[in-house]
């Protein structure tokens, strides 16, 4: 039996991970969060503040021998610089913690994203690939990187870093989730008897996208942790395919039964800043689960990913050489996540 410890488990990623882990029936499971799980679950969780190094050493001290860590925590920041303190101690105080307790350790698996080739600034070199060069820092994925390496030299473990692109899954007050913004601002937009329009601009709707699901990325983590052939190694893992906006939209208008109509741009962050009383009032009439507004969806994340006017792009090729060769359709993975957000009465079912 494997010994699994999740950093950052109820985020978008990790709450995959976790859930594909205890599926597989061959996994321990410590799931390690800010806050503790609104759901029951097989695995372990503790809520805990990484950036605490006393606690994690205690809390990790009393877990036994772990074998791997996938670290997938977050702490954002306010600009480029403030990100890089406490994102490079949460890694810092989890490794060296492990390090000093568990006998057993043998490979971190590290989520780092698009950001790693500066997809965040603007016009990038694509498709990107896992060798192309460093933008001008600062960037706290080469900062966690680059520790990692240092420290793993002539240890017993090793290494492995994922750059997904657009994780969409399910995960409640997760700064970064397209799923969950689609399904809420589709929701909105049904319940008020509007029109689906995309809120982005219209250059921003016809360049090339691509999005990771997160279910396929446990299953890449889980590659990564156990095939001795990505030991210091990185890799893109994407859905494997690229989309645009424009032929995505009318299918999700389709799947909420309204009307499809052309882009319109607005300040979406601002004008779903007064819809807590709209979602409120849904919560109550369809029964769905009683989440907070502003956990539900992350809407500045959403407003800066529908105005990238410029192409998305990450070359997989390697991650298929190494041995990974899982696939998803992203227009099918979005239908699929907005089934499952109704079934578990995330947002209305409509008759």
């Amino acid at each position: 039996m494997k010994k699994a410890l999740v950093a950052g488990a109820l985020g978008v990623s990790g709450r995959a991970l976790v859930n594909h882990l205890v599926a597989s029936q061959s996994w321990e499971v410590v799931g390690l969060s800010r806050r503790s799980p609104e759901f029951q679950s097989p695995a372990h969780y503790i809520a805990i503040d990484l950036l605490n190094q006393s606690d994690v050493d205690a809390c990790v001290s009393n877990l036994g021998d772990l074998t791997h860590i996938f670290y997938a925590a977050l702490q954002p920041g306010s600009n480029f610089f403030d990100e890089i303190p406490p994102n490079l101690a949460m890694l810092q105080h989890i490794v060296e913690a492990v390090e000093r307790t568990s006998r057993s350790f043998r490979k971190i698996v590290l989520i780092e994203g698009a950001k790693y080739y500066g997809a965040h600034f603007g016009p990038y070199k694509t498709p990107a690939r896992e060798d192309d060069p460093r933008h001008m820092p600062p960037n706290f994925y080469y900062d966690q990187e680059d520790y990692l390496k240092a420290r793993s030299a002539g240890k017993a473990w090793s290494w492995t870093a994922l750059r997904p692109s657009c994780i969409c899954g399910f995960a409640v007050g997760n700064p970064m989730n397209m799923a969950t913004v689609i399904a809420v601002y589709a929701s909105f937009c049904k319940e008020l008897g509007l029109p689906l329009r995309y809120p982005g601009s219209a250059a921003a709707y016809g360049v090339i996208m691509e999005m990771t699901d997160a279910e396929l990325l446990a299953k890449a983590m889980v590659w990564a942790a156990l095939d001795d052939r990505c030991d210091g190694e990185a890799f893109n893992i994407t859905n494997g395919g690229f989309s645009r906006w424009e032929h995505l939209w009318p299918r999700l208008a389709e799947f909420f039964r309204i009307p499809y109509a052309p882009p319109q741009r607005f300040p979406l962050a601002t004008f779903m800043s007064d819809k807590e009383t709209l979602w409120r009032a849904m919560v109550r009439k369809y029964n769905l689960l009683d989440y907070s507004f502003q956990h539900a969806a992350a809407w500045p994340f959403g407003e800066a990913v529908f105005n990238i006017e410029y192409d998305v792009m990450s070359d997989t090729t390697k991650s298929r050489q190494f041995g990974f060769h899982e696939c998803v359709d992203t227009e099918e993975m979005l239908l699929r996540l907005l089934r499952q957000f109704q079934q578990m009465r995330f947002i209305p079912q409509w008759d």
